[in-house]
């Protein structure tokens, strides 16, 4: 297996960032206000949203081609955790529920990512830093 390990996590980080790009490029344009008001409806600050959205898209885009990846990781780990427990505190609602346990096991794939970092198939391997 260990062979396949390189190829194993450029899958992976392709995989868990699609996700986040196309959450962060949705609330751009017209679902821009509509998140905003959501945020402050759960007492989240509106204004944190333009930072929401570097995360989201501005990291999606880093993990999957391998750049700052240990350090988008950490980040977007945090944010996983956090956005679970502000979000998705509701367990009498299934789906909430559901959700909360959903940030949890993308969260750990970031913190996986994070301590594993990027292999061989990336930026930070062709820029020999560790981030």
């Amino acid at each position: 297996m260990k062979k396949f390990e390189d190829s194993g996590l450029l899958i992976a980080r392709i995989l868990i960032s699609v996700l986040f790009i196309i959450a962060g490029y949705g609330k751009l344009g017209s679902a821009y206000a509509g998140t905003q008001e959501f945020m402050e409806a759960m007492k989240v600050p509106g204004i944190l949203l333009p930072l929401t959205i570097l995360l989201e898209l501005g990291g999606g885009l880093a993990v999957m081609f391998g750049l700052l990846t240990r350090t988008t990781a950490v980040f977007t780990f945090i944010f996983c955790i956090l956005t679970a427990i502000l979000f998705h505190n509701d367990f009498s609602n299934d789906m909430n529920q559901t959700m909360f346990l959903k940030n949890f096991a993308i969260g750990a794939g970031y913190l996986m990512l994070a301590m594993m970092g990027p292999g061989k198939y990336s930026i930070d391997r062709v820029l020999k830093k560790a981030w």
